[in-house]
């Protein structure tokens, strides 16, 4: 791991001593933070982190290594990685390498060493800001860096062709892909499902012509009132009565092509550990989350949507039930592989929509 002293420098001028690890390179991105004590696998490799420097506020991370199995795409999401301590020299039976090694090869750049429980206070106090890895503090241009904006990073992320997964399955279920995850593709194949997934920019009629028995609208990073022509698309495809769930930014858009209202928030949440109350149920369950925007839960109509599941920590709304549309759409992840087993039951409400 490299000795070389590097710097975070946030858009107010705060500066944060470390070392680089991984690619060395000067970053501009979105300080955010994650507060997973494991998954940072599925963390680096989560597509929703496109154009944003990642903060593990766990202190040590790459103790059990890189393993590819783990994988939510083939690339890295986030523009740079931020942790307190790294391990080099990790330890599990599943082991393929280390995470710095791992960082060099996708050419991501890493900040190790730093107060990470200080940055955090930071963020959680200030809100989101964008900030700089840089060797060179005092040469930042702060209004530069206040100025940078994550935008048009669906793209980037989404499949260019359409393609198949699966077998032999009863379901043939159509995926949006905003940024779609690899732990959603394994949870619907492992419930019987075919899919067919397809660009973001694909047309509700090409969608609608697989007559599939359900939709899906995927995850995915960014600014969801950026995707104009996704929502005109959704919007068609909810007026279509075919069973959809939506989730993450797929559930945001889902609620703009609704008429509803998203707006973007203080930090966000980032973690697996994050309490839903189900208003169905009435109970409480821990999910994991990855989004900077929310649905403001004062422009849901209920002659729209119904709030199906809030947030216990600030009440904002993680789940809709649409009263004009077969569907449902929910804010945090539900996958078996990154999210606790608690989410899985959003995946039965959807199957339920499909009887």
């Amino acid at each position: 791991m490299s000795t070389q002293k590097a710097y975070l420098v946030l858009e107010d001028g705060t500066k944060y001593e470390g070392k680089f690890f991984g690619h060395i390179e000067e970053v501009t991105g979105e300080v955010v933070f994650s507060t997973n004590m494991i998954g940072y696998i599925e963390t680096l490799t989560d597509p929703g982190y496109k154009g944003q420097i990642i903060v593990q506020t766990f202190p040590l991370i790459g103790n059990y290594g890189i393993i590819s199995e783990d994988f939510e795409s083939a690339g890295i999401g986030a523009s740079a990685y931020i942790v307190k301590e790294v391990c080099d020299a990790p330890s599990n039976f599943r082991c393929e390498g280390d995470i710095d090694t791992f960082l060099k090869e996708k050419k991501i750049t890493a900040l190790a060493g730093i107060d990470t429980r200080a940055l955090t206070m930071k963020i959680r106090t200030a809100g989101t800001m964008n900030g700089i890895i840089t060797s060179n503090p005092d040469s930042v241009d702060l209004e530069k860096v206040k100025s940078y904006k994550i935008s048009d990073v669906v793209p980037t992320v989404s499949t260019k062709e359409a393609y198949k997964e699966g077998a032999d399955g009863d379901k043939n279920i159509a995926v949006l892909d905003l940024g779609v995850k690899a732990s959603l593709k394994k949870t619907l194949i492992s419930r019987g499902c075919n899919l067919t997934v397809y660009p973001y920019n694909t047309s509700a009629d090409e969608i609608l012509a697989l007559n599939p028995d359900g939709i899906i609208v995927s995850d995915g990073p960014g600014d969801p009132t950026e995707l104009i022509g996704v929502i005109a698309e959704v919007k068609k495809l909810l007026a279509s009565n075919i069973p959809m769930l939506g989730i993450g930014l797929g559930h945001q858009v889902m609620a703009l092509a609704s008429g509803l209202k998203v707006e973007k928030m203080h930090h966000g949440h980032r973690g697996a550990n994050q309490p839903c109350k189900d208003s169905v149920t009435g109970k409480v369950f821990i999910t994991s989350q990855n989004h900077g925007y929310a649905v403001v839960s004062d422009s849901v109509n209920s002659d729209i949507a119904e709030i199906m599941f809030a947030n216990i920590n600030d009440n904002s709304c993680e789940g809709l039930s649409y009263k004009k549309a077969n569907a449902i759409s929910v804010q945090f992840s539900a996958d078996s592989c990154r999210a606790p087993l608690e989410g899985q039951p959003v995946y039965d409400r959807f199957f339920e929509l499909m009887k």
